[in-house]
């Protein structure tokens, strides 16, 4: 009989249902224990998107058993903001105790996973590449390091971070043996520092509609929302690259219509987008919710909401979770944003307008909230069986079993 292969995944931000984000390689994991593979998830003890926090011990290294064959491994780190610096000091923390882990606590890899953002565990890697005498070592990119800082916050080339950036992205690279983007058209802009024709492999986020489950919200929010309002809502990270700015200066520019907005989710930015609409009465703030209640949640909406800045960083593709939630729902999308050949572009699910603009916004959701409600749930149907057909974590852990 032959031996279950094991796979090791390294990534600082992993997941699974019950932290409420980052669930994407437990959910791959469903399937790659059907096929006979045990999964080991190596991730970080804390995580200031986690909605739950695991229960880790006061060693280095906690396992806990998730289910069948698939095991969580927290290495312990220290708490954190958002951002700053002692975020990069929690990764390099990580990095480092991940030399000291020893293979009696999850046993030998036969395939090892690097998933960046951080990118600096591509060293444990190579190191457990070369201990194991393991055969596949693949690096997988959720976020282009150092070009989202560039672009995002105007990094030079030449500051010492974002070289340091640079010298770990080309040792991912060039050391991996596969490497999975979670972007479409990242090829060219990976080959221009590999200096090869290096293959990129596509394996985009998803959705499992089997395993999400649809638990109601608590009334306490329900009464929080207005009724009789035409509801345009955003549910997700409230951040940097999410340009929420925009959507709440709308907000100001709609008060006498009869529209209402609505955000839910948490995130650095929240308090001072909160401030700059204290005195205004058509939009309302809910505190982060489980991943079970999303999709309830979502169905209060009669549009789903989602930005981003102008920027060349999203001419490589974007891998928001939103997208799926929001099609999963039925919902017409309005998004902000350039035309990049995204989800809602390629689906038709709904209407695209001009990024960074508040007045462009204003102008789809009346576009959205004057058309008959039987042509916005077309728009709510085509992106279901986009979504269902395109990103099924069934037909995505096949694609990453191809490499296995």
């Amino acid at each position: 009989m032959n031996k279950k292969k094991t796979i090791w995944i390294i990534n600082q931000t992993a997941g699974n249902l019950n932290s409420g984000w980052g669930e994407r390689h437990f959910l791959l994991s469903k399937y790659w224990v059907k096929k006979d593979y045990k999964v080991k998830i190596i991730s970080g003890s804390y995580n200031h998107l986690f909605l739950k926090q695991p229960k880790v011990s006061k060693k280095w290294f906690t396992i806990e058993k998730v289910e069948e064959n698939v095991d969580f491994c927290w290495v312990k780190t220290p708490k954190y903001s958002g951002t700053g610096f002692m975020k990069i000091i929690s990764n390099f923390i990580y990095t480092f105790k991940l030399f000291f882990l020893k293979s009696n606590l999850l046993e030998k890899p036969d395939i090892i996973i690097v998933s960046s953002m951080p990118i600096f565990p591509i060293l444990n890697g190579i190191f457990f590449k070369r201990k194991f005498k393991v055969k596949k070592l693949i690096f997988e990119i959720r976020d282009l390091w150092p070009l989202t800082p560039m672009y995002l916050k105007g990094y030079s080339k030449y500051h010492p971070f974002i070289k340091l950036l640079s010298f770990f992205e080309k040792l991912a690279y060039n050391k991996s043996d596969y490497i999975v983007s979670l972007l479409p058209n990242t090829k060219k802009y990976i080959n221009s520092i590999t200096k090869s024709d290096k293959e990129v492999h596509y394996i985009p986020n998803g959705i499992d509609s089997d395993l999400i489950k649809k638990d109601k919200i608590p009334q306490e929010i329900i009464r929080l929302l207005p009724k009789n309002k035409f509801i345009v809502g955003y549910a997700g990270t409230i951040g940097l690259a999410n340009a929420m700015e925009f959507f709440v200066e709308a907000s100001k520019l709609l008060q006498n219509e009869n529209v209402h907005f609505v955000i839910v989710g948490d995130g650095y930015l929240k308090e001072e987008l909160k401030n700059k609409v204290k005195d205004t009465l058509n939009i309302t703030f809910i505190d982060k919710i489980s991943k079970s209640k999303v999709q309830n949640m979502l169905s209060y909406f009669d549009v789903c909401y989602l930005s981003r800045y102008k920027s060349p960083l999203y001419h490589y593709g974007v891998s928001y979770n939103k997208y799926f939630d929001y099609m999963l729902a039925k919902k017409p999308i309005l998004e902000s944003s350039e035309f990049i050949k995204d989800q809602v572009e390629l689906s038709n699910c709904g209407i695209i307008v001009e990024p960074e603009s508040a007045k462009a916004i204003v102008n789809g959701i009346l576009e959205l909230y004057k058309m008959k409600e039987e042509n916005r749930k077309v728009f709510g149907e085509k992106g279901y069986k986009y979504v269902v057909k395109h990103h099924s974590y069934l037909n995505l852990s096949a694609l990453y079993e191809n490499l296995f």
